[in-house]
């Protein structure tokens, strides 16, 4: 169910749900949230976000500690003609913001084979199983689309005639030239092959007499 609604909506509702809980301390405001920050953040709120990021960061990667949730939240420094460096978070931050989710008993520390750090309790856990549920719930739900019947599909294809084939009929004029190219040819052929014929009778002729 956790991964079924909008995790930013997840991290909101649960933010306004710590602030019941825990406190931002009195330095928050001027603070960055890491050294490739420029800037302390925009938003007056961002410690109970964070720290709702937190907690769902260690029911998802649990056991976790401050270590790698520094690496998670950091980030390239802009160091102008020079390349981009990582840079981690804000150490600080992230240990204050766990101890305070540990005194409120939404997590603790626990060991699992070669791994420790904190891990999320039954109580953090029901507090965002119960968020989720809540933004579920308030989600509109989609109207199913209603089927096609096949009997429309039957009756549309009954409906539509078959198209048939029809053929051309090929124009007189066509049919006349076609008429007058072919004999003209023989005729051409016949004229050429005459004189041929009558010059090798006359050489006969002419063979004949000398013979005699």
């Amino acid at each position: 169910m956790l991964f079924e609604v909008s995790q930013n909506e997840l991290i909101e509702k649960t933010a306004q749900e710590l602030k019941k809980v825990i406190h931002m301390p009195s330095w928050s405001p001027f603070v960055k949230t890491g050294v490739h920050k420029q800037r302390p953040p925009i938003d007056n709120d961002w410690w109970y976000v964070r720290a709702a990021a937190v907690l769902r960061k260690i029911y998802v990667l649990g056991p976790i500690g401050v270590s790698k949730l520094r690496t998670l939240y950091g980030g390239r420094k802009n160091r102008g003609v020079k390349p981009e460096r990582f840079y981690r978070g804000s150490g600080s931050v992230i240990r204050k913001i766990l101890q305070q989710l540990e005194e409120a008993k939404l997590i603790k520390q626990d060991v699992k084979g070669k791994h420790k750090g904190r891990v999320i309790t039954p109580k953090g856990k029901s507090l965002l199983f119960s968020v989720a549920k809540s933004i579920k719930g308030a989600a509109p739900q989609k109207k199913p689309k209603p089927e096609k019947t096949e009997e429309k599909k039957t009756s549309e294809t009954q409906a539509k005639p078959e198209k048939k084939v029809e053929e051309k009929p090929t124009p007189k004029t066509e049919e006349k030239k076609a008429e007058e190219k072919t004999p003209k040819k023989t005729e051409i052929k016949e004229t050429k092959n005459k004189p041929k014929v009558e010059k090798k009778l006359e050489n006969k002729e002419d063979t004949t007499k000398q013979d005699n």
